[in-house]
This record gives structure tokens, C-alpha cells and sequence, in this order.
């Protein structure tokens, strides 16, 4: 069967490099002996080294014509293709509500959805690996007072071990992406709890972030008309502005930094 073309709707950049393909297939042995889901898989060629891992692997793709090619030439693979919008379906009932590893070279230009979705389903996923931009690759590990660190690394730290593993250049790729990739894995943390009203936390991080070049003080303050009008109350935020922690911009605070302004927040309005 002729090769699949790449479609730039969907975001693909077919990785042609074997050697970057065994080793981001390798990245799931940090968690044994669960299944494994690949978003993405294209012409397998992740999937090839997935397969003698000796774990139940199952691929979930949304272009007809990877799904064609992936059941001509991975036939004994065929009971496990999805096809199917990863963005769009129950993991619950991927492997019968049991835990697996997600992985795969992600699509690009839903990549920070997947990781979304990823913490929506954390209690089924130990571990997730894979290929992305490496811009996002760094936002996902970067630490407080960087640049790069934002909505997308306090919200995945908050539940994920996150290492970067490696770059990849543009060149294994076809067609090349214009960017620069990045391999990264992230282990589940031992947190049960966030140790807050997690909604209200993701609010927070949101609406200061939105506005990082202001101090928090400055940044927070649509929250807090937000949940004034919520609550229908009028406050004067005089008292609550004034804590040494609003000095500061929203990168320089950590996660439990968050999680503590959080919890502040919640007693704030429950007065």
C-alpha cells in the first residue's frame, strides 16, 4: 500500500527517524505492566516498537487513511485501532476503567488539549510520554521564575512528575516541522487532594496567567469581580490586596503557592 500523506488539518509530521521512534517507544517502561494507549500512530511507526513490549497496546486515530494503512500492514493489530477523535472519547471504557500509559508523536496542534484531557483522566494514567513541540515541552517542565512557565505547568505539576528527555531537530520528520520537538514523560505524583476547591484553583491560575506581565494583585482582580457578581456582593478588596504574596507576578509563585492563595481565596468568601 502506498504511503499515507501528511495532512496539515490534522497537524501531521510523520517521524521517519528509527532510531527516535525506538526511544520514544522506550520512554514507557517507566511504568511496567499496564496497557498502552498511542494517540496519533500514523504508519506505526512508534507503534512497532510498542508492539514486543508484551502489553496490550491499542491506537486511537482519526485520519481514514493512517487506519487503512495500519490494517493492511499491522494486521494483528486490528481488534485494537480506534478510530475515533482522541479529544472526544471515554477513556473509562478504553481498557474496561483500567490504568494505562499514554504516548505517542501528538498531533501539534492539539498537543496542550491532549494534556488537558490527560488530567481529566489522571486517575486511569500513571504515566504519559511522548513527542511534542518543544516550546510546550518546556512550558510542561519548566519551574517558577522562568519564562516559559504558565497555565499549562502549574495545572500538569500540580498532578505530574514531568522530565524532559530530549530534542529532536526538525530533519527525522516528513514533512518537517518549522519548530524544534522534545520527547517528555510525566509520572503521577502520590496527591489524592490538590488541598483546595480545585475548580476555583484553575480559575486563579487561568485568570493570572492571562495577565502575566501584571502583579498578581493587579491580575487577580477580574477573578475577584467575577466572584463578586457570582455571589452577588460588593466587596472591598482592600484587606485581601495587601498580602505580600500579590506583590509578586503569577511565574513567581509555585504550585502550593497556588494552591495556599487558593485556599485564602475560598475563606476570603466564605466570610
Amino acid at each position: 500500500m502506498k504511503l499515507v500523506r501528511p495532512k496539515k488539518f490534522l497537524g501531521q509530521h510523520f517521524l521517519k527517524d528509527q532510531n527516535v521512534a525506538k526511544a520514544i517507544a522506550d520512554t514507557v517502561d517507566a511504568c511496567p505492566n499496564i496497557p498502552v494507549l498511542e494517540v496519533g500512530p500514523g504508519m506505526g511507526v512508534l507503534t512497532q516498537y510498542l508492539l514486543p513490549k508484551e502489553r496490550v497496546v491499542k491506537v486511537v486515530e482519526i485520519d481514514f487513511e493512517s487506519v487503512a494503512y495500519l490494517r493492511e500492514n499491522f494486521q494483528g493489530l486490528e481488534e485494537n485501532i480506534i478510530e475515533d477523535d482522541f479529544l472526544k472519547m471515554h477513556l473509562e471504557n478504553t481498557f474496561g476503567g483500567n490504568p494505562f500509559v499514554l504516548t505517542g508523536n501528538y498531533p501539534y496542534n492539539i498537543s496542550s488539549q491532549i494534556f488537558f484531557k490527560m488530567l481529566d483522566y489522571r486517575h486511569l494514567i500513571p504515566c504519559c510520554t511522548g513527542m511534542i513541540q518543544k516550546e510546550v515541552a518546556e512550558r510542561l517542565a519548566a519551574k517558577p521564575g522562568c519564562k516559559d512557565y504558565g497555565i499549562l505547568s502549574v495545572l500538569v505539576q500540580l498532578w505530574y512528575d514531568v522530565e524532559y528527555l530530549f530534542t529532536v531537530e526538525p530533519g527525522v520528520f516528513n514533512p518537517p516541522p518549522k519548530v524544534k520537538s522534545a520527547v517528555v514523560r510525566m509520572m503521577r505524583n502520590d496527591k489524592e487532594d490538590c488541598g483546595c476547591d480545585e475548580r476555583l484553583l484553575k480559575r486563579l491560575v487561568k485568570t493570572t496567567f492571562n495577565q502575566r506581565r501584571k502583579m498578581m494583585r493587579g491580575s487577580i482582580k477580574p477573578l475577584l469581580a467575577q466572584l463578586d457578581n457570582e455571589r452577588g456582593v460588593q466587596c472591598d478588596h482592600a484587606e485581601f490586596l495587601s498580602q505580600p504574596v500579590l506583590t509578586k507576578r503569577p511565574e513567581q509563585l509555585s504550585v502550593q503557592d497556588f494552591i495556599d492563595l487558593t485556599n485564602t481565596l475560598a475563606k476570603y468568601y466564605a466570610r
